[in-house]
């Protein structure tokens, strides 16, 4: 087995190419939308969603292709969050993945199309004939992107993290916040990426559910440390934003220390969700082990 390093980037060059050839052709009418949405989606990001997709694959002896179009499916519906949150009417940043943002580098309204055509794809990709054997299978997994990516999900908190802007909230609000917005399409990643490979019980789909909620609310921690303590050059995007717009964060709530403190539990109860399965969840380890310990 190669050692993580390895395996991530063989993985980020591989679905790089990927998403490249799944994605429309810049020299495709209409030529600037799908310029766009390939400058909004290539050439930038951890890839932390597919590769969690992968890695729940390989638990589930999933076949890589069909991982793969799952992995484009999720990380359409993350580029477009991105490039809709970050238009004046959201958070208004300018940078993104160390470029201009998506409104800045084109327009506004090529940006809202570039997500309104992202999120389109997404679907269009999960809805590939043959995706797995079994239809039913595929239309959960269609209704499980969509319950994660809708009002009960990602845009539901997006929605919640608008309406508290300058408001005191608790850690249980924050915390219902980040599950819906962050860690509703890490769930889905990593479930996805299970349901291409054999069926696993419900316990089992129970236990990797599990998982992915302590490494969802874990990344969204640590992301609040690294936005109070690291630099714009470092994360690639506006440093210190959240604080700037008066929004709450783990921060804010408990200070540095303990929200460290939280990403560590979080961590460790995620891997201990895992502990029944063997060798073949090692992958999924890894990457609970990166997201808490990265540095950007």
């Amino acid at each position: 087995m190669p050692n993580f390093q390895t395996w991530v980037s063989a993985h980020q060059q591989q679905f790089e190419e990927v998403l490249g050839l799944l994605l429309p052709a810049a020299n495709i009418a209409p030529q600037t939308l799908h310029a766009a949405m390939r400058y909004s989606v290539l050439d930038g990001g951890k890839r932390v969603r597919p590769l969690l997709a992968f890695a729940a694959g390989e638990l589930a002896g999933a076949q890589m292709h069909r991982v793969s179009l799952v992995a484009a499916a999720v990380e359409c519906i993350h580029a477009y969050s991105l490039v809709h949150d970050d238009m004046p009417c959201m958070d208004d940043d300018v940078l993104r993945r160390g470029k201009p943002t998506c409104h800045v580098e084109y327009d506004e309204a090529t940006a809202l199309l570039v997500g309104d055509a992202l999120q389109s794809l997404a679907f269009q990709l999960l809805s590939e004939p043959n995706l797995v054997a079994d239809p039913l299978r595929q239309l959960k997994m269609l209704r499980l992107l969509a319950v994660s990516s809708g009002s009960r999900g990602m845009a539901g908190g997006q929605a919640f993290d608008l309406a508290n802007v300058g408001k005191q909230i608790n850690v249980s609000e924050l915390e219902f916040m980040h599950i819906h917005k962050t860690g509703a399409l890490i769930r889905a990643a990593v479930l996805l990426g299970a349901y291409c490979g054999d069926e696993l019980s419900d316990e089992q789909l129970e236990k990797l559910d599990h998982y992915a909620k302590c490494v969802g609310l874990a990344f969204q921690v640590v992301d609040d440390v690294l936005d109070a303590e690291a630099d714009t050059a470092t994360l690639g995007k506006t440093a210190g934003k959240d604080a700037d717009n008066d929004k709450p964060t783990y921060v804010t709530l408990l200070g540095v220390q303990e929200a460290k403190k939280m990403a560590a539990e979080l961590h460790q109860d995620a891997l201990q969700s895992l502990a029944d399965f063997g060798d073949e969840a090692q992958r999924l380890r890894e990457l609970a082990d990166f997201i808490v310990q990265r540095k950007f």
